[in-house]
């Protein structure tokens, strides 16, 4: 996979369709969602980005600093639990790009805008129930540690911090 096919971009709102069913396909690893909810991600998210050509995106991240108006119990147990924080709400590749490296490229640069900020955590959940070992196996390796559990939405999920050096 060469290093343009994995460029990260900015999301516009021509890949929002494409964010759909790229989304879609990962339930119940994430939460469907809309046109709708991508533009209004797209309002208030501090990343939102993807990799793919636009109208038909690969992969995406989609993250918030504390104060922003999502409501989200899993946002809303962050924002308790830490003062401040780049959260990461949503990452997804394609079925077809899985292993290719888009997940942990998407993670680089979510860490570097995090450091940029200035930002001392990164954090996710990741669901238990349902299952998905494979997202916390990834998180442990990028040296996300477990800070709690919760249900939220009908599901069971691992809340994950990682601490930055300063």
């Amino acid at each position: 996979m060469t290093q343009e096919r994995m460029t990260i971009r900015a999301a516009q709102a021509a890949d929002f369709a494409g964010l759909v069913a790229l989304n879609n396909a990962a339930v119940p690893a994430v939460n469907a969602l809309s046109e709708a909810d991508f533009r209004t991600f797209a309002g208030f998210a501090d990343l939102f980005r993807v990799i793919g050509p636009v109208g038909a995106p690969e992969a995406l991240l989609i993250a918030l600093r504390p104060g922003r108006p999502y409501d989200s119990q899993n946002y809303r147990w962050f924002e308790a639990a830490f003062g401040d924080f780049l959260y990461v709400d949503r990452v997804v590749v394609a079925d077809a790009r899985r292993g290719a490296g888009f997940g942990g490229r998407l993670y680089e640069d979510f860490e570097a805008a995090a450091r940029d900020k200035g930002v001392p955590r990164l954090t996710c959940e990741v669901n238990l129930d349902p299952p998905n070992p494979g997202s916390i196996r990834f998180h442990e390796r990028l040296g996300f540690a477990a800070v709690g559990t919760q249900m939220a939405g009908g599901k069971r999920v691992q809340l994950m911090a990682k601490e930055l050096a300063g």
